[in-house]
């Protein structure tokens, strides 16, 4: 895993007023996460300006918007294999995070956590100034129950393990020498480490103390999977040999972080293989060895198993991709 630079994904400003709201919803659906977008300005006053970066498995997204409401409806978590979990940090101006039966008011240097298996609400009424952290949610080692216990809860300055991570959050945010730097894939650790003590203080949490104090395995086991994903020697057994641990703890681990490890890896090399097929630098490449690249072998297995989670074959998917930018070309060449 790798430290990427924060680039800009899309600025509204050089479109037309008619294609900003679903340029807008195309990124974030396909890079960020599904949820409705309501922009509560006119076509001609949409402005989005949206950079995209990570820190090793924490996605960064900057945003600076005109006033807007975005919901995660239940039907869109529902969807979702593998749910993150976000943090949304207050640049500037205040908003609102609405989810389990709460309310949270964020200003700057407050942050909230949220929760992508249920349904939220964020609102941004005078206009949005934020960074959201996208955190794997096996990553953070937490029960599904601490996590709801914590979510749409207004952290900054209540404790001072929340005011120490808001700082760090702030400054990563803003310092990308820091960030993005050569050491910036070394952020991502640290980064989770604070949420979950941010999380352990709030709930008063021994257990989560303890894991804490003893670092990370459920992390060091989730990072070791994402690092070798494509792996076709990928199994359980590798893995636990690979921390000095039982096959019997491993599993522990995997359901304490809501993972099914047989289901989390066909999810992911699925994603992967997806979108290989949908980039365009990478057309001379066949179907099958795309397939090999993220760990299936077997191309009838790979196929079948595409078809099964996206409804249409690899060859029909590359093909539809292809066509779409074809389109959006179009779309361009008009807009010249």
């Amino acid at each position: 895993m790798t430290s990427q630079q924060l680039v800009t994904a899309i600025s509204t400003t050089g479109l037309p007023p008619r294609h900003r709201a679903e340029a807008v919803r195309s990124l974030v659906w396909e890079s960020v996460v599904r949820v409705e977008i309501e922009h509560h300005e006119p076509p001609e006053g949409i402005t989005v300006d949206l950079r995209l970066g990570s820190l090793a498995s924490v996605g960064v997204c900057a945003v600076r918007a005109t006033s807007t409401t975005v919901r995660r409806t239940e039907r869109l978590a529902r969807r979702d294999d593998d749910p993150p979990v976000f943090l949304g940090l207050q640049m500037s101006g205040t908003s609102i995070v609405v989810q389990d039966g709460r309310e949270a008011l964020l200003r700057p240097g407050n942050f909230a956590l949220y929760d992508t298996a249920a349904a939220y609400s964020l609102l941004f009424r005078d206009g949005m100034d934020a960074v959201f952290f996208r955190i794997p949610r096996a990553a953070l080692g937490v029960s599904a129950r601490q996590l709801q216990d914590a979510t749409a809860v207004t952290f900054g300055s209540d404790s001072a393990v929340a005011e120490l991570t808001s700082a760090y959050l702030i400054r990563l945010a803003v310092t990308e020498a820091l960030s993005y730097g050569p050491y910036g894939v070394l952020m991502g650790d640290p980064t989770v480490e604070l949420i979950r003590a941010t999380i352990a203080a709030h709930l008063d949490d021994s257990d989560l103390h303890r894991a804490a104090a003893n670092g990370s395995l459920p992390f060091q086991v989730m990072s070791y999977l994402r690092t070798h994903l494509t792996d076709p020697e990928l199994t359980p057994a590798t893995v636990a040999a690979a921390h000095h641990i039982s096959l019997r703890y491993l599993y522990q681990i995997l359901a304490r972080s809501g993972v099914r490890f047989g289901e989390w890896l066909r999810h992911n090399r699925l994603e992967g293989a997806r979108k290989d097929l949908a980039r365009p630098t990478h057309p001379a490449l066949t179907i099958a060895a795309i397939g090999r690249r993220w760990g299936f072998s077997d191309a009838t297995h790979f196929s079948k198993a595409f078809k099964q989670r996206y409804g249409m074959s690899p060859r029909d998917w590359r093909t539809h991709q292809q066509q779409e930018s074809m389109s959006a070309g179009h779309v361009t060449e008009d807009i010249r």
